[in-house]
């Protein structure tokens, strides 16, 4: 049966589609794998405007005027807690990072435990890292781990580190990648400083942030499109 999942994030919007082309035809550029009857794509949430099609299921915050019927929608957390379970049937954290906001769960002994969701702090999300990178010119695989972080409990405060720092003659991709640092350190942080957590969203493309994580947790890398999988 053909159907077509939204994921819709502030800055990026997932979509996987179920025997269906229906996005491959005007948006097959798009496209970013395929695996077993279905297409995975990652297009710009300004893009949303533009699509006339409607959608089967959806979540994230600008997905509801999308839906074929308005029920078929799903809270973000159920929907990431829905992906989680369909990978692994272990206890443990699952941490999503998004471009606007930051979500775990926590499932234990079987059950789920305990959740929470900052939407507030833009220091732990991606939108201020693809800021970073397009204003100096970084490409994103050119971030290095680096043993040095920058505490930082603000976003503004770290835009602050990272212009002194360069202005005091450091690469930019250096400073980006020690910010990029203290946000994986403010993420486990804020998942109650796990021993192993599973990570989603787009931030598990960034190799720099994936392996500064590691420097605290065994991390095990989940993908961009859980919460999409966790509508199937």
């Amino acid at each position: 049966m053909s159907k077509l999942l939204l994921d819709a994030g502030t800055t990026w919007t997932k979509i996987i589609e179920c025997d269906s082309s229906i996005m491959e035809e005007e948006y097959g550029n798009y496209c970013v794998k395929t695996d077993n009857k279905m297409k995975y794509y990652v297009l710009p949430s300004s893009k949303l405007k533009e699509i006339n099609i409607k959608f089967d299921r959806a979540t994230g915050h600008m997905s509801l005027n999308m839906l074929k019927n308005k029920e078929d929608y799903e809270n973000e957390v159920i929907a990431l807690i829905n992906g989680f379970r369909k990978k692994t049937d272990e206890d443990g954290i699952i941490l999503d990072m998004g471009s606007r906001d930051s979500k775990w769960a926590q499932y234990k002994n079987g059950k789920f435990k305990d959740l929470n969701w900052n939407s507030n702090c833009s220091s732990s999300t991606g939108a201020t890292i693809e800021m970073l990178l397009k204003f100096y010119g970084v490409n994103v695989k050119d971030l290095k781990v680096t043993d040095e972080k920058y505490v930082i409990t603000c976003a503004i405060f770290g835009l602050e580190k990272i212009m002194d720092d360069i202005a005091k003659g450091d690469e930019p991709k250096n400073a980006i990648s020690k910010f990029v640092h203290g946000i994986a350190y403010n993420a486990w942080s804020f998942a109650k400083k796990p021993d192993k957590l599973y990570l989603s969203g787009g931030f598990c493309e960034n190799e720099c942030f994936v392996e500064s994580l590691r420097k605290y947790a065994q991390v095990e890398v989940l993908g961009r499109f859980l919460l999409c999988e966790g509508l199937i």
